[in-house]
């Protein structure tokens, strides 16, 4: 597994050994000691899996009780995946960072407690997988608007498919800062 550094101190891009042959494919996914090797010593609790059409945009979601590490991958087409810094008193608040994620390629993003979440799809069909650290709670969930435009990310659609849910979160200036995580040394 190749660790890839992203813009943002944290997240960062995995790309695995493929074996292919007639048959198909082999990849390990998630080895617990080689991710620690990597950087990545999280204990993950849940695993999810969404479909979505292209042009799906799901988030910018975050925990704050309860915040997740999540560590993301593609099975079937391709997803832009954004993290957004929300630590507040970071040198990287209000920043994002993006990965491609394709099936082809079977790479990952790993991203860190403390960030904001989101990503769109790109083909007529994506199957989005992701481990989380922490257990999904309703009540413990927030979000970020995905088209603040303060934090200028580049989603190349401007009108992508988005829950209700979504469409209401406000933009990272409107969140009260009680209502954000906190930067580690802060």
């Amino acid at each position: 597994m190749q660790r890839i550094e992203t813009s943002l101190p944290g997240v960062f891009e995995l790309r695995p050994v493929i074996h292919r042959d007639t048959r198909g494919l082999f990849i390990e996914t998630y080895h617990k000691a080689k991710f620690a090797d990597l950087g990545i010593a999280d204990t993950f609790v849940q695993d999810n899996h969404s479909r979505s059409a292209k042009g799906t945009l799901r988030g910018l979601h975050y925990q704050l009780r309860n915040p997740q590490a999540k560590l993301c991958r593609v099975v079937e087409g391709e997803a832009l995946d954004v993290a957004v810094d929300i630590r507040v008193g970071s040198p990287n608040f209000g920043n994002w960072t993006s990965v491609l994620l394709s099936a082809e390629e079977q790479n990952q993003i790993y991203i860190p407690i403390g960030f904001a979440h989101g990503f769109l799809a790109l083909t007529d069909t994506v199957q989005f997988l992701y481990k989380c650290s922490d257990y999904y709670e309703q009540a413990d969930e927030h979000g970020i608007a995905w088209n603040d435009p303060a934090l200028k990310v580049c989603w190349s659609v401007s009108a992508p498919i988005v829950s209700e849910k979504d469409a209401k979160y406000p933009t990272l200036a409107q969140v009260p800062r009680e209502l954000l995580p906190k930067h580690p040394t802060k």
